[in-house]
């Protein structure tokens, strides 16, 4: 029997309006009233979570939420920290050197000061209109060296960002976590910070087994959680490679596919 459900948001819980239907708020609640617990994981901040986090009645200090592909996890009412894992000052410095060499922008999460960029840019602009935040624009050599960072990304049109993808030192991989988000975000992290960790640190707090975990997602930042999870679940829509290490596809995010699942392995199980 599954006890967790974890859902990234944007191309997975959300339609390509950034909409939840009513029918899969309608099955979630109806899981909920079952005793599962479910959560949302994402590489948005909590403020780009909180809308969604309401409208899913899922706002009390018994619900749980995963921000920044899982390196915060906490309590949605009071935001007390289960887990946290975050890169410094100097690991911001680092990453926006690479971009600066590759051409391509850069912007972050402060603890301190919020959405952070060199310069602002289509793709910041972007973050922060989905998230309701405001932009810093700040040298990111200026930053202290031990200030807390959530995530930096590389952010520029597909084209550019696959070209600064293949120039990634090897080694940069053994020293962050890296996944790509989107075609145009490339998403850097603590080392021990992913989705899967996040999800995987929820679960033991809960005293829940891995094979009583559904992890639900359609791109790359998702393929932590659902190699993790005892079912991993990709949308109609996810990507070729998340399909691949999924154990079943589900409908798209636009024919209500993560109430499809939920139907068919809780609610009629």
């Amino acid at each position: 029997m599954y006890k967790l459900v974890a859902l990234d948001m944007d191309g997975t819980l959300l339609n390509s309006q950034g909409k939840i239907s009513e029918k899969t708020k309608q099955t979630i609640a109806a899981a909920r009233e079952k005793g599962i617990v479910v959560v949302l994981a994402s590489g948005r901040p909590l403020e780009g979570m909180t809308d969604a986090l309401n409208e899913l009645n899922m706002t009390s200090n018994d619900d749980y939420v995963l921000c920044y592909n899982g390196s915060l996890v906490q309590r949605v009412e009071s935001q007390s920290v289960i887990r946290s894992q975050l890169l410094l000052g100097s690991d911001a410095k680092n990453i926006a050197s690479l971009s600066h060499d590759f051409g391509v922008h850069v912007h972050g999460f402060s603890r301190r000061q919020g959405l952070i960029t060199p310069e602002n840019n289509h793709y910041t602009q972007h973050e922060a209109t989905i998230n309701g935040l405001a932009i810093t624009e700040i040298d990111f050599a200026e930053l202290d060296n031990n200030e807390e960072i959530l995530k930096v990304m590389m952010i520029d049109e597909p084209e550019l960002l696959s070209k600064a993808i293949a120039q990634l030192p090897a080694a940069l991989y053994d020293q962050y976590t890296i996944v790509q988000s989107a075609p145009f975000f490339l998403e850097f992290m603590n080392k021990n910070s992913n989705k899967g960790a996040g999800v995987k640190a929820l679960a033991e707090h809960l005293g829940i087994d891995a094979s009583e975990v559904i992890c639900m997602g359609d791109a790359g930042n998702d393929h932590h959680m659902l190699e993790y999870a005892g079912l991993g679940i990709a949308m109609g829509n996810a990507t070729d490679d998340t399909k691949a290490i999924a154990n079943y596809i589900t409908d798209s995010n636009n024919d209500d596919g993560v109430a499809t699942a939920i139907e068919k392995f809780i609610l009629n199980a």
